[in-house]
């Protein structure tokens, strides 16, 4: 019985590392990167500060990129953040 568990525990713990490697890397894409964030927090303007105490970072991002792409954006509304 502990032949099994000295070959299953480490079998156990090394396939739940893959999976959450796979995990992490699928964050990474998805997730708020350092040099945005800094971006932001020096060249945000009062609605962005605004959207990031009443809806969060996404939201927050989402207006300052809208208002960096300028002109190419003008297609693009941002929606009305509500007070």
């Amino acid at each position: 019985m502990t032949v099994w568990f000295v070959i299953a525990v480490p079998l156990v713990i090394m396939f739940f590392a893959l999976i959450m490697e796979r995990v992490e890397s699928r964050l990474r894409h998805v997730a708020v990167q350092e040099e945005e964030v800094e971006q932001f927090l020096e060249q945000a303007q009062p609605n962005e500060i605004r959207a990031l105490h009443g809806h969060g970072i996404g939201r927050a991002l989402e207006l300052f990129r809208l208002r960096r792409l300028g002109g190419r954006a003008a297609k693009l509304r941002p929606r009305r953040v509500r007070s």
